[in-house]
């Protein structure tokens, strides 16, 4: 369902939509059949203006450093989001190598480098530890990657995703991956967030959680937010075990800085929709974005209503991966999703 709101100097179309909306982007997926996991690959072929900003506390992450505004590159070619741990960080390895096949990347005089920037999750609980993303996963999501919408839920980065742990694993819910995206004054900004929280995910138009830890008898939600504030304990934690990733991009023309900036104020969008967030066993990355194909400047919009679009995309695509989520079962472990909560398994 989607609505149009005109002003004296532009107007907005607010729809799901997805990430692939912003010219120049591909979104490609690997899932592995062999258990809940996989790799997403956010892809910019002509490069996009990138920035970065990392707010939990428990990151595994590669080539941030290089988005720092004071820093010497200034595109990247792709941004690689993945299960696994930090194992998982070689997936980035196969996109550099699809890109250098195709001579995409930044010339270094000796060869075409892809910059591929990357963040990954904890998805280990899922199955068997021993089988993550690697450079093969990250090739095969570059294989797939396409400007079509993509596929949300149990795929890619979400596959082996859940949100809630905070009472427990067994107490937890299926997390996944959404996508969503903004235009205003015809400037786009797109979010894909792959959600993998210790909170619950929010229905940040209703402030009620729509997943997340469930109560000792797994029937209904327990709302941690509130359980932790009556004074629940909740489980010793091992740090690093959750973490929520995403991309966001638009296809305005952006500075280093501004992208950096945009990656800041996206992270709105998680403190909307995930509670807690940003907590000591999480990772929370968001990377940005920019293409460059639409200039700001006479009644396009801002800074500040970019930031706010964007707030917007991540909140809607955090709540899109748990609804299109769907239960699993590994061993003795079941996950229910958001849609079957309301009918407890027998």
């Amino acid at each position: 369902m989607s609505a149009t709101t005109s002003t004296s100097s532009f107007s907005s179309t607010h729809a799901a939509g997805a990430i692939t909306d912003v010219a120049g982007i591909e979104v490609g997926h690997f899932s592995d059949t062999r258990r809940p996991t996989g790799c997403t690959v956010v892809m910019a072929r002509e490069g996009a203006v990138a920035g970065v900003d990392v707010r939990g506390a428990a990151p595994g992450t590669r080539e941030t450093d290089l988005l720092s505004p004071g820093n010497l590159v200034q595109q990247v070619h792709a941004v690689m989001l993945a299960g696994g741990s930090a194992w998982g960080l070689s997936a980035a390895d196969g996109a550099m190598r699809w890109l250098e096949e195709r001579g995409i990347g930044m010339d270094v005089r000796f060869g075409t480098l892809p910059i591929v920037p990357a963040a990954v999750l904890f998805d280990l609980p899922m199955g068997d530890a021993r089988i993550r993303p690697d450079a093969a996963s990250g090739y095969a999501a570059c294989d797939a990657a396409s400007n079509a919408a993509p596929a949300e839920g149990n795929v890619g980065a979400g596959s082996g995703a859940l949100v809630g742990k905070l009472f427990g694993v067994h107490r937890a819910m299926k997390g996944g991956i959404g996508t969503a995206s903004v235009t205003v004054g015809g400037v786009t900004v797109g979010a894909l967030i792959a959600v993998n929280s210790l909170g619950d995910v929010i229905d940040h138009n209703t402030a009620l959680p729509v997943a997340g830890a469930r109560t000792e008898d797994g029937s209904a939600l327990l709302d941690t937010r509130r359980a932790l504030l009556r004074g629940d304990l909740p489980k010793p934690l091992l740090a690093g075990t959750n973490t929520t990733l995403g991309v966001v991009a638009t296809d305005a023309v952006l500075t280093k800085v501004q992208a950096n900036r945009l990656a800041n104020v996206a992270h709105d969008g998680l403190a909307r929709a995930i509670n807690p967030v940003h907590t000591m066993s999480d990772g929370d990355t968001l990377f940005a974005l920019a293409t460059g194909r639409v200039p700001l400047e006479g009644n396009a919009p801002g800074m500040t209503v970019l930031g706010t679009m964007a707030a917007e995309a991540v909140a809607i695509a955090t709540l899109r991966a748990v609804r299109a989520a769907q239960s699993v079962t590994v061993g003795d472990l079941h996950i229910p999703s958001a849609s079957d909560l309301a009918t407890p398994r027998a």
